[in-house]
């Protein structure tokens, strides 16, 4: 591939809008249209138009038709869009697609924009972030770029801290963890009254972080056999759904369909709940009350803490016309100082430049004071998600899809996993079987 250069006017960031090394003008020259879809709260579609202007008053001959559309579904309306040859040009790329969308040839390879670059700095983007879009045909995580990261994202769990004032509880450090049991002692504190105007001290808990602090997962090491039969599984399945079963400081499957965690959180009838990054600038709007994160439990089996961490990704479609503007396009929004500004001052993310991170996120003056954890995560004890290193999420999705009856106590972890266990390791290997034939 032709080697690229960053623009002169942000060379002194990690990363920017790209063009063409030793030429006038892109090989697409000429007034362009491309077109760019995704999905997003009020906040995230309000952020991006700011950054497609600032990107087209960079590149004027370039014209950025933005579409938005809900995130349930986004995945029908793309694949319907590939299927009729209408491609966007830019798009959402979640990190469990790489593989099958790469194979069929449905993405570029961006790999000039991280790994060919004579100004660009590896140094000052997340390797994280760059490696959920990596892809040599066999292995997730190696090889070519076949996305750029619209950001990368923690799973934190936030607390009012009010509620917590008023409770005389002191939330954990990052040197003195709860353990579950305390989680759950403070949760009981943190928990009053009765039916609608009930409080709970605890949201729905992070299945992941239970689970893989516990020393389970869902797969074993390469991804091969599914394994949430293992006991450290089921044990850790089970303490989640008895926050709610034998506790009660978690609200059931059926109050959380009525009213979810979030706003449960900002209405103040949780204490205690997890809250991605994206969420920042919602809650600076809606909550009436001061917030902050903390580290997560620690499981008493292995004293460890654990939490996913995650993101989307900029994927360029193969079919494109318009391959320079879409992919210069793709890299301004995932690096560009100026962009990535953006993201700060509307809280829809850590930015993917890790000194902007570390310099103007941590020292916004804005909730949560602790930021700092959310770095802890993508730097220590965060993983990223079981799923996205297969080659589809069947097995995945069959798990979650009757996880309510444990929730709700229907059935015991240990029935459902039995229940499940089978038919997930059947699509697993239907999955194995499809990139091996690619």
């Amino acid at each position: 591939m032709t080697k690229r250069s960053i623009a002169a006017a942000v060379a002194a960031v990690a990363a920017a809008a790209l063009v063409m090394s030793g030429c006038s003008a892109p090989a697409d020259s000429g007034k362009q249209t491309i077109t760019f879809m995704g999905w997003g709260s009020d906040e995230e579609i309000a952020t991006f138009k700011t950054m497609i202007g600032q990107y087209e008053d960079k590149y004027p001959d370039v014209t950025v038709d933005y579409v938005t559309v809900p995130a349930g579904d986004f995945a029908t309306k793309l694949q319907t869009m590939i299927a009729s040859k209408k491609t966007p040009d830019v798009f959402y790329l979640q990190p469990e697609k790489v593989m099958p969308y790469a194979d069929a040839g449905i993405i570029s390879d961006l790999s000039s924009f991280v790994d060919d670059n004579e100004l660009f700095d590896p140094a000052n983007v997340w390797a994280k972030a760059i490696d959920m879009y990596r892809y040599d045909g066999t292995t997730p995580g190696k090889g070519a770029v076949y996305g750029l990261p619209k950001d990368i994202s923690a799973f934190g769990l936030a607390y009012n801290k009010d509620m917590f004032d008023a409770a005389g509880i002191t939330a954990p450090t990052d040197d003195k963890p709860w353990t579950w049991d305390e989680y759950a002692a403070a949760a009981k504190k943190l928990t009053s009254g009765e039916g609608a105007d009930k409080v709970y001290g605890s949201g729905p808990y992070s299945l992941e972080a239970a689970v893989w602090s516990n020393g389970g997962d869902w797969l074993n090491a390469d991804h091969t056999k599914v394994t949430v039969t293992d006991p450290a599984f089921v044990d850790a399945l089970q303490w989640v759904a008895d926050l709610n079963l034998v506790d009660g400081v978690a609200p059931s499957p059926e109050e959380l369909s009525s009213q979810g965690d979030y706003d449960r959180f900002v209405s103040g009838k949780l204490a205690m709940t997890g809250v991605g990054t994206w969420a920042q600038g919602g809650l600076w709007n809606d909550a009436k009350f001061t917030w902050d994160i903390m580290p997560w439990p620690v499981s008493p089996k292995t004293g460890k803490e654990a939490i996913w961490y995650g993101g989307i990704g900029f994927a360029v479609a193969k079919s494109s016309k318009h391959q320079e503007a879409a992919s210069n396009l793709a890299a301004f929004l995932a690096f560009n100082e100026d962009a990535q500004r953006t993201n700060i001052e509307k809280g829809q993310a850590i930015p993917n430049l890790i000194d902007m991170a570390k310099d103007e996120w941590l020292n916004t003056g804005k909730p949560p004071a602790n930021k700092q954890e959310f770095i802890r995560i993508l730097e220590d004890y965060g993983r990223r998600a079981t799923q996205t290193y297969t080659f589809n999420s069947d097995w995945f999705t069959l798990f979650n899809s009757n996880l309510a009856s444990v929730q709700s106590g229907q059935q015991t972890a240990a029935e459902y996993t039995a229940s499940v266990q089978q038919e997930m390791q059947d699509l697993l290997d239907k999955g194995i079987a499809e990139q091996q034939k690619k």
